[in-house]
């Protein structure tokens, strides 16, 4: 499967805002976005002139590089947003928020969506008791995310209480650190999603 190698950092200044992609470090001096608020390159600093189509552009490359998937993968999941009922933006965006590897970067036990991924396609986790491999699979209200007692040593999985002090849980998820387990409340609102993207121009762009 094909993914990207490069430099994480990268993919943050040249979408211009934080995608949190590389943990800790992003909330740290040491950000790349925070050291060169720039677009990467030797013509960064230049001033250009965007288009219509380069700014509908970034927004749909700031989101699925956030989430970390590639245009297949993006596309498909535009297709069922629009399949259903209400704004096919905002139900982009909360299809992609209810993937599992986000669910459990979002209940603090990985540093990352990436990592979070790597986890997941470990079998770390079980879902209702079943364990899964699956990162895109999509959670439901009721659904139980926990950690088997054996898997619990790993040095990420017991910084999750830590991680939740430190970044917060969002409000339609539960999240017992002492139990290693979340639970999904509710599904997503817009309000709930942290990415501060423009979905519409998303929209605007696939119908062309």
């Amino acid at each position: 499967m094909a993914k990207y190698t490069e430099a994480k950092c990268r993919l943050c200044r040249r979408e211009g805002c934080k995608l949190f992609l590389k943990g800790d470090r992003c909330f740290t001096e040491k950000c790349a976005q925070e050291k060169h608020p720039f677009v990467p390159g030797q013509h960064g600093h230049a001033r250009k002139k965007i288009s219509e189509y380069a700014i509908q552009l970034r927004e749909k490359q700031k989101t699925k590089r956030a989430y970390g998937l590639l245009e297949r993968q993006f596309r498909g999941y535009f297709k069922k947003a629009e399949m259903q009922k209400g704004v096919t933006g905002t139900n982009l965006l909360i299809l992609l928020e209810r993937r599992l590897d986000n669910v459990v970067y979002r209940l603090g036990f990985a540093n990352s969506r990436n990592q979070a991924r790597q986890l997941v396609r470990h079998g770390i986790f079980t879902l209702n008791g079943k364990k899964v491999n699956i990162p895109s699979l999509q959670v439901k209200v009721g659904d139980c995310i926990e950690v088997p007692e054996a898997q619990r040593k790993i040095p990420v999985l017991a910084q999750a209480q830590e991680v939740i002090a430190r970044r917060g849980c969002p409000a339609w998820l539960d999240m017992d650190g002492a139990a290693f387990k979340g639970t999904v409340k509710a599904l997503p609102e817009r309000s709930d999603i942290q990415l501060q993207v423009s979905e519409q121009l998303i929209v605007e762009l696939y119908s062309k």
